[in-house]
């Protein structure tokens, strides 16, 4: 369940009812829930994320640093991305880890954490045992591991009611990317139009596989989770280049092969051979993952159960 002492957005988006404690996961399909909301409202918290870069930049990564990023769950994929696109833009070595995986034995100039509510028991733990210079990127500025953190960059507008996260990852890649350069406000728009694509043909799918290239094979890993966590549906995710190497064995008529970003040449049309849809958006991946995730909440919804409120899943795990 959703703790309210913890939430800290922008009061400006929609609140709904959230169902109460027992209710059962299937139900009656609903037409717009909180995730809808924040989904919708990223082309601005992108925005406003890539508003903050000049009073925190001194607190981000510098060129040069040898950095390690940690998250778990999506914010492992986030890291992931963004350390590809840190070493892509040659800002140094960059290394990616979720949070029960990393390897204090290394030498690192900077850990960045990324954690929505700040009370994930791994990245507290994480930074409370480092002597390493960190600094914690969250929504929740007065938290355990803001707490335990060197420094600390708040992002509340990107915070969210519902337990799936969307907003909140995708804005915290806008304000990294925006670091290394990335044309955020081009990026917003691409969004936008990301909100209008129809899905209603994709909905009928059994299975979905997400694949990409280089920095986008992170945003593969988020949009299967998506799927999986709000509509408990078979999704997978692989470095497009891999795909080929056993898991195009799955596809066939009635399943997806979904790129974020570009494909590699020739994939689509062996895609095409096993009777799957190959699914492609002219878009940023990031961008194309806002696709994805509207199709994880159309799933949910069209197979009656509450996007916001997913099986099994809470806001943060926090181990006793």
């Amino acid at each position: 369940m959703i703790d309210s002492a913890q939430i800290r957005a922008d009061q400006s988006f929609l609140f709904l009812a959230v169902p109460a404690r027992g209710t059962p996961s299937r139900k009656k399909p609903m037409h717009s829930t909180f995730v809808d909301t924040e989904i919708a409202s990223q082309p601005e918290t992108w925005r406003r994320a890539a508003a903050l870069l000049p009073d925190v930049a001194s607190r981000l990564p510098q060129a040069g640093e040898r950095v390690a990023v940690v998250g778990c769950g999506t914010s492992w994929f986030i890291a992931m991305s963004y350390a590809v696109l840190r070493e892509q833009a040659g800002h140094g070595v960059t290394d990616a880890f979720a949070g029960s995986e990393f390897p204090r034995t290394r030498d690192y100039d900077r850990v960045v954490a990324i954690s929505r509510s700040g009370t994930t028991t791994e990245i507290v733990e994480l930074l409370s045992g480092l002597a390493t210079p960190s600094v914690l990127i969250t929504a929740v500025p007065d938290s355990p591991a803001a707490s335990a953190a060197s420094d600390t960059v708040a992002m509340p507008f990107a915070d969210e009611r519902s337990v799936v996260q969307t907003r909140f990852a995708t804005s915290t890649l806008s304000l990294l990317r925006a670091q290394l350069g990335a044309d955020i406000e081009a990026l917003a728009r691409e969004a936008e139009a990301a909100l209008d694509i129809p899905l209603d043909d994709l909905l009928t799918a059994d299975q979905c596989t997400f694949v990409g290239l280089g920095w986008a094979v992170g945003l593969t890993y988020e949009a299967a989770l998506k799927t999986r966590e709000a509509a408990q549906f078979w999704s997978e995710s692989y470095p497009a280049m891999d795909y080929r190497h056993g898991p195009i064995a799955i596809a066939q008529p009635g399943r997806l092969v979904w790129t974020l970003g570009p494909a590699p040449v020739g994939l689509a049309d062996e895609v095409a051979t096993t009777g799957a849809r190959f699914v492609e958006h002219e878009l940023d991946a990031q961008a194309a993952l806002v696709v994805a995730q509207r199709f994880a909440v159309g799933l949910a919804k069209s197979r009656g159960l509450d996007p916001d409120n997913p099986r099994s899943l809470t806001r943060s795990v926090i181990l006793a």
